[in-house]
């Protein structure tokens, strides 16, 4: 081979050289952050609850599981879950949409069912608390200020499977990790109660008013107690707000002039039962009828923008007169004053947790306002989501919890707060990867 040969050869080479592509493998890392033992603290939300019950695999698709799954890319550690045996739920079955043929008029519709399946749960209130200490000790229906109540898993069937003192309180399993990071997510089952069951308790409950707003100092108390006990070891963290509860779909899918009258003798026919009322209708929409006992003589009124129906209501019924003929009883409602309950403790609630960031120098997520980017609809990837029930593919069954997708979404959202605060690389999760509603 002469020299021109070995000239063309190696320009030939160097060409193929540049031409290949570069393949920029992403610097993932974890700033200074140890994600050696990551503590997920909360409620039903971090447990992995969904369409209205707790099961296996919704654990797996728990938000804290996604989050471990990322961290284990910059050096996280295990991750533990106090998982169930069942499928079908715990302590009752999961709902699943089912054929539901309507008795007035005969015709089948798919509407949120129990799971039929035969119950798989034999064994899951057996205390595992011997397998732990767990990474992700998220309690369904733990409030804040449960925290606080010596022996509360003795009363919780959830917390008595894994916590591993029955008489002391829910502080105490903070302790059992030791953790090197954390995310604490709870508060939500302070106002939820309350919203959910039509404002039927207390705007400054105690410890026994589980249906109440909890009392705003009992609350700082509790929050206080947990962070101080989280952060005890020199943990650092991300501390997430609460959302406003009348923005899903539990409050939303029923609209308050959801009353809809095709025929003009309906239209007369009730105008003529409330003659001499302010109560009327007309063709086409109108609001439904609620129990409002402040009303003199008729006890009853209509009902006015801003105020929610809870999807807990006998919708079979509203095909039968309720909320026409007969008004929707006050469990069933959420009116002005108690929306104004809801939203003010959330708001409460919220500055107290931010604040509470701010003074332990802890990432801060606005959950809140990153779920309500859901109402106007997310385009991830070529998928749309919004928090429209059942279709809207982010909000289970139930109307409150998530879906896997949902969490994953939470999930990334977390993720944005601590890459953004502490200044590490933490890849996102793929939301399309996780399951949304199953249909029949």
């Amino acid at each position: 081979m002469n020299t021109k040969q070995l000239l063309i050869g190696g320009l030939a080479a160097l060409a193929f050289a540049s031409c290949k592509p570069q393949l920029n493998t992403p610097n993932y890392n974890s700033g200074n952050l140890d994600f050696t033992r990551y503590l997920a603290v909360g409620n039903s939300l971090t447990s992995g609850y969904s369409n209205n019950s707790l099961y296996r695999s919704g654990q797996q698709n728990s938000y804290p599981s996604m989050l471990a799954n990322q961290f284990a890319t910059v050096g996280g550690g295990a991750f533990l879950q106090p998982l169930l045996k069942s499928e079908v739920g715990f302590p009752t079955a999961k709902l699943v949409l089912g054929l539901v043929i309507d008795s007035t008029t005969g015709l089948a519709s798919l509407s949120p069912i129990p799971d039929p399946s035969p119950s798989d749960n034999a064994g899951d209130d057996a205390s595992i608390a011997a397998q732990g200490p767990f990474n992700n000790i998220g309690v369904p229906g733990i409030r804040a200020i449960d925290f606080l109540i010596p022996g509360y898993a003795s009363l919780n069937p959830y917390a008595k499977r894994f916590f591993n003192d029955l008489t002391a309180s829910p502080l105490a399993e903070l302790g059992r990790m030791n953790p090197t990071f954390f995310t604490a997510w709870i508060g939500k089952n302070d106002g939820r109660g309350y919203a959910t069951s039509g404002g039927i308790g207390k705007v400054n409950g105690g410890f026994l008013d589980q249906n109440s707003i909890s009392n705003p100092m009992l609350f700082a108390v509790a929050l206080d107690s947990v962070v101080n006990r989280l952060t005890a070891g020199g943990a650092k963290g991300v501390l997430i707000s609460i959302p406003d509860v009348t923005a899903i779909p539990y409050f939303t899918t029923i609209p308050y002039n959801g009353l809809v009258l095709t025929r003009q003798g309906q239209v007369d026919s009730l105008n003529a039962a409330y003659a001499g009322t302010p109560i009327k209708f007309q063709l086409g929409a109108n609001a439904f009828v609620i129990q409002d006992n402040s009303v003199p003589l008729i006890k009853r009124r209509q009902m006015v923008a801003g105020e929610y129906v809870c999807l807990s209501v006998p919708t079979a019924n509203l095909k039968r007169g309720l909320g026409s003929v007969q008004p929707i009883p006050t469990q069933y409602i959420l009116d002005a004053n108690e929306v104004n309950n809801v939203r003010t403790a959330t708001a409460n609630f919220n500055d107290m947790i931010a604040q509470a960031a701010l003074d332990h120098d802890l990432a801060y997520v606005n959950m809140g306002a990153f779920l309500k980017t859901l109402s106007s609809g997310i385009l991830y990837n070529g998928v749309n989501y919004n928090a429209e029930f059942v279709k809207g593919g982010a909000f289970s069954l139930d109307g409150v919890h998530l879906t896997p997708r949902g969490y994953a979404f939470a999930a990334n959202e977390i993720i944005r707060n601590i890459n953004a605060y502490y200044g590490a690389y933490i890849p996102m999760v793929d939301v399309n990867a996780y399951d949304g509603l199953s249909f029949p």
